[in-house]
């Protein structure tokens, strides 16, 4: 008989779920709201791809009663990857969050570089300066897919489960966005992102060489910043808000053009008590 993921029992506490073939999978129900409220469990869920889940995974998330799927993978990662498993009833809404020819070159080199190139691309706060920049550009450049995000929410799409392909950039700026317009605090929303660098939670580094040389340690240093969830990497979103628009408020009304009616409903179907 196959063996399913024991569901989490309903509770002040958020219960991790580990599941085989999907990185990263946690409820963010249960973070506090500035005015003293929580985020409902059941609502909004977040992970890794859905591309390798298993039987046992699949009828797990099945059983969640989700109504959309957000994928914000872009076509490179499909390749890499795959398409995510069916899940019957469940809506899937692609929405790339980055494009696949930019840094097509850098991703080949982390995939199959020797470790000269790997420090050419990586070493001295390479590594670093660039997820940086990523983050920054997310948020300055991506404001129609979030708008697009948030408005789905509001309207019919929860619960629902937005996950890229680690679960922690894409995904997490995504949740991190959501969780702003209903009222969650900065410091709540990076402590549940910094969860993604649990070791049961981490993608799976995917190199060709899978030698002792093309894994060691010097090279798992060196890809650490584009594997990890690192503070900076969300302050620089959240200070992206601020030099942009700034305001949190100002981000959702202008940027993603959601009204204080539409955060409303937001709140209604996300935040306990709204």
């Amino acid at each position: 008989m196959t063996q399913l993921p024991e569901v989490p029992p309903a509770g002040p506490e958020p219960t991790d779920v580990d599941l085989t073939g999907v990185r990263n999978f946690r409820d963010v129900g249960g973070l506090p709201t500035a005015d003293g409220r929580t985020v409902r469990f059941g609502r909004l869920y977040r992970s890794g791809h859905l591309a390798h889940a298993t039987e046992a995974d699949a009828a797990f998330l099945s059983g969640l009663g989700l109504h959309t799927v957000f994928d914000f993978r872009n076509a490179a990662d499909h390749k890499l990857d795959g398409y995510d498993v069916d899940l019957p009833g469940v809506r899937n809404v692609s929405i790339p969050l980055s494009d696949p020819a930019d840094g097509a070159e850098f991703w080949r080199l982390v995939r199959d570089g020797n470790i000269e190139q790997l420090r050419s691309i990586l070493a001295n706060g390479k590594g670093t300066d660039r997820m940086v920049a990523s983050y920054r550009s997310i948020i300055r450049d991506r404001t129609s897919e979030h708008s697009r995000v948030l408005h789905a929410l509001a309207e019919d799409s929860v619960p629902a489960l937005m996950h890229c392909a680690a679960g922690k950039d894409r995904a997490g700026l995504s949740i991190a966005v959501t969780l702003l317009a209903v009222g969650v605090e900065r410091e709540a929303i990076e402590a549940d992102y910094l969860k993604s660098n649990d070791a049961h939670r981490r993608y799976k580094v995917k190199r060709s060489d899978t030698s002792a040389t093309g894994m060691s340690e010097e090279v798992m240093e060196l890809l650490n910043p584009l594997f990890g969830a690192h503070s900076d990497y969300l302050a620089a979103a959240f200070a992206t808000i601020d030099e942009i628009w700034g305001s949190t408020d100002r981000y959702l009304l202008e940027g993603l053009k959601v009204s204080p009616e539409t955060r409303e409903k937001l709140r209604d179907r996300l935040v306990e008590g709204a």
